[in-house]
């Protein structure tokens, strides 16, 4: 087993890389603090925790409610084009299939000038949430969203209506941005799992109230089909914006800006107090000690650093675990109810199926806190993938099938892939690409990952709909093997590239990723991130050394 050690702390204040000014909050004595703060988190229990920071709870739930717009609108879309009004108002009559259709080009251009809109959005936050804060961020994305909404509910044709996705993109990129960051940071070790991975609930959450509000309002035969499901929108930007204007913001934003007093109170605002064993000062410490860490490994925090030294690696997972995301089949559960209509069901019926799909969904997010407290990220995470490809491929086979039985059995399938799904792959992203990006780097890692993620979906997005679309290629439920394909290679990729974040503070993980631990083997070394003044630096040696 492998045992790494930090650089040692000096006794004395460290000097900041940025500007070569003495840094006096990282010396020896903090040092020491740090360390203290590091093992209290080790050693506290979940129940430690909640007791510790029930409003960093609350806050963090608070900031990942936004994520729910976006689950709302992009499963809206896909079950609208199940909705015969708005096939009407913005589709053309299908003569072969007898009926009004959004032709495939349309669905495209639906589905990815959102994804366009969110990658302008996510570099936006990119930019923004260095400069002013998490919570500065998301008050603006929530004002913009207000806004825009009004694009997409008095949209006269469907060339507005791809304007009113654009536009409405802006936003929710910026929320996938923060959402992620602002759970993993606010939080302990104990927390940081079950905080950063209810955003996946979020999204579940937005995806079961779209289907519902479809349902209700797919048997009108006006505008208000589907202007009442766009209207639904401005049920969440208005009650959340006015709560975390009284958010506070990150401590560990305010220790990368070197505003230490900001910090302390900040997390102050986040814990209980007069909670036995806790030392803000200690905490504080901790993020400095981390910072400095991570500051002496490397320079800068650009876009740009985040393709240099180990940062490249880092970056490479984050972007590939989000990739996976886009590639293992899961596209077709946002098309769920319009699947099942092009495969001859009844539309009443296919929304009554995707209620049920999302509730399950729903379930499988709660039953993955358990499970990532006993399994560890990676193996889940494989598990997952695995799974998903076996039920991919039962899909296609099914789609051989004549009888309206094989078409509930595709829809069952369907069903129990959105379970495993947001039992293992869905939930667990979010808790890693918050845990393997470095704090400093954190905001633009997940803004390039997530915008690699948008750009995927582009071309997801224009296979799927001309893989179902009956004016297109018309495959049906046979697309399930090409998406089999896709799902065999992410798990591939995961089973070599994807580390073992669990149960690592920060400063564990950089020393492991400086070192180039490989992935396989993350679990099992030995890390010392508070090695004494004194003791040899290893700069000259490598993991393979350090285990013999």
């Amino acid at each position: 087993m492998a045992d790494i050690k930090a650089p040692p702390v000096s006794d004395g204040p460290l000097p900041d890389k940025e500007t070569g000014a003495p840094t006096p909050q990282d010396g020896g004595v903090v040092a020491v603090e740090a360390k203290h703060a590091s093992d209290k988190e080790h050693q506290m229990s979940l129940l430690q925790a909640i007791k510790l920071y029930p409003k960093a709870i609350g806050w963090s739930v608070l900031v990942s409610s936004t994520i729910i717009m976006e689950g709302y609108d992009l499963a809206l879309l896909g079950n609208l084009y199940a909705s015969p009004a708005f096939n009407k108002k913005f589709g053309q009559f299908d003569a072969t299939a007898g009926k009004y259709v959004v032709s495939a080009g349309w669905q495209s251009g639906l589905s990815n000038g959102a994804r366009a809109g969110e990658i302008f959005g996510l570099i936006f936050a990119g930019w923004t949430s260095d400069r002013f804060g998490y919570k500065m961020t998301t008050i603006g994305s929530l004002i913009m969203m207000i806004c825009f909404i009004f694009v997409l509910f008095f949209a006269p044709n469907v060339q507005v209506l791809v304007v009113g996705e654009v536009l409405c993109g802006i936003p929710w990129g910026a929320f996938q941005s923060v959402t992620a960051a602002y759970a993993s940071e606010v939080a302990p070790i104990a927390l940081r799992v079950y905080l950063t991975t209810f955003i996946n609930m979020c999204w579940v959450i937005g995806q079961f109230f779209a289907v519902a509000v479809n349902k209700g309002s797919v048997g009108r035969d006006d505008d208000y089909a589907y202007r009442i499901p766009f209207a639904v929108q401005w049920v969440w930007p208005v009650p959340i914006l006015a709560a975390i204007i009284f958010a506070p913001e990150s401590p560990w934003w305010y220790v990368r800006h070197g505003r230490r007093d900001d910090a302390k109170k900040s997390l102050l605002r986040l814990t209980s107090r007069n909670q036995p064993g806790f030392d803000a000062d200690e905490t504080i410490a901790m993020m400095e000690h981390t910072n400095e860490l991570e500051k002496s490994m490397k320079e800068g925090v650009r876009f740009r650093d985040c393709f240099s030294g180990i940062d490249l690696r880092r970056t490479e997972i984050v972007v590939g675990i989000w990739l996976v995301q886009t590639l293992g089949g899961q596209n077709l559960m946002g098309y769920f109810a319009y699947f099942l209509t092009q495969a001859g069901m009844d539309p009443s019926n296919s929304f009554t199926l995707s209620l049920c799909q999302y509730a399950l969904g729903i379930i499988g997010t709660a039953g993955s806190w358990f499970l990532m407290a006993r399994v560890g990220r990676r193996r889940i995470h494989f598990g997952g993938l695995c799974a998903q490809l076996t039920l991919l491929i039962i899909v296609g086979c099914l789609s051989f099938g004549t009888t309206k039985a094989s078409v509930w059995a595709i829809g069952a399938t369907l069903i129990v892939f959105t379970f495993v799904y947001d039992f293992t792959v869905g939930p667990v992203t979010y808790s890693l690409v918050s845990e393997l990006s470095s704090t400093r780097l954190k905001a633009k890692t997940i803004v390039l990952a997530r915008a690699a993620y948008n750009a995927s979906n582009i071309f997801v997005n224009v296979m799927t709909n001309y893989q179902l679309s009956s004016t297109a290629w018309n495959w049906g439920a046979r697309t399930a093997f090409f998406w089999a394909g896709s799902c065999l290679l992410s798990a591939i990729w995961v089973f070599f590239r994807l580390p073992e974040p669990k149960g690592r503070t920060y400063a564990e993980l950089d020393l492991l990723f400086e070192r180039r631990v490989p992935a396989r083997k993350f679990a099992k070394t030995k890390i010392d991130p508070f090695a004494q003044s004194g003791e040899k630096r290893m700069s000259g040696e490598t993991v393979e050394h350090v285990e013999k």
